[in-house]
């Protein structure tokens, strides 16, 4: 039964595949998997284990101010898990306004659940373009898949992302930046005693 639910599905995937990047006269968006660009109509389609992390870029470049939003979507629920990124949800959008002539890297890390362990599965990047202000008219809109990822049974035992492994308090402050109050604290002490010095004479 599995097996014909694999089938029925690749063939609606066939239908829904798009280009792997996209353009139109507001702007353009070239995708990358694993930083490596995909030029053209090329598509990603890695195999990877259950649980093996893998990167999707998209540096999408805008030729006017307004007003964007992008999310990374999914057939069904459960199928993929971000890691990292601008959203840390599927099916969420990430908003944003971008100035004219401008271009906005938004990559996320994702890895794939068990859910389709055996079969295939898209990761397909929505956006879209509205014009800035209350009730701005979208200008353009759309979806492509940017990776058709054969999972496999196995599962993943590699190094597990530092994002996800050791996550760092946004109040923590580095070994650098916890270092330099003192650093600037004796060439301050420096200077008060070299000016008290040259007065004295």
């Amino acid at each position: 039964m599995k097996n014909v639910s694999f089938v029925t599905l690749g063939i609606i995937f066939l239908f829904l595949i798009g280009t792997a990047s996209a353009s139109s006269q507001y702007g353009s968006i070239d995708v990358y998997y694993n930083d490596k660009i995909l030029p053209g109509k090329e598509i990603a389609k890695p195999v990877l284990k259950i649980g093996e992390p893998f990167k999707v870029r998209f540096d999408f470049t805008v030729n006017q101010k307004c007003y964007v939003a992008v999310k990374l979507s999914e057939l069904g629920k459960d199928n993929f898990v971000i890691i990292d990124g601008p959203t840390l949800k599927m099916e969420e959008y990430y908003r944003t306004i971008m100035e004219e002539n401008s271009t906005e890297v938004f990559e996320w890390t994702v890895k794939p659940t068990e859910k389709w362990a055996g079969g295939s599965m898209p990761l397909d990047f929505v956006y879209q373009v509205n014009e800035l202000g209350a009730g701005g008219e979208i200008l353009v809109k759309g979806e492509f898949t940017a990776a058709y990822c054969i999972i496999s049974n196995e599962h993943y035992e590699g190094k597990i992302p530092i994002s996800e492994e050791q996550p760092v308090s946004e109040t923590e402050s580095s070994p650098t930046s916890a270092s330099t109050p003192a650093f600037t604290l004796v060439g301050a002490l420096s200077v008060i005693a070299l000016v008290f010095a040259l007065f004295r004479r």
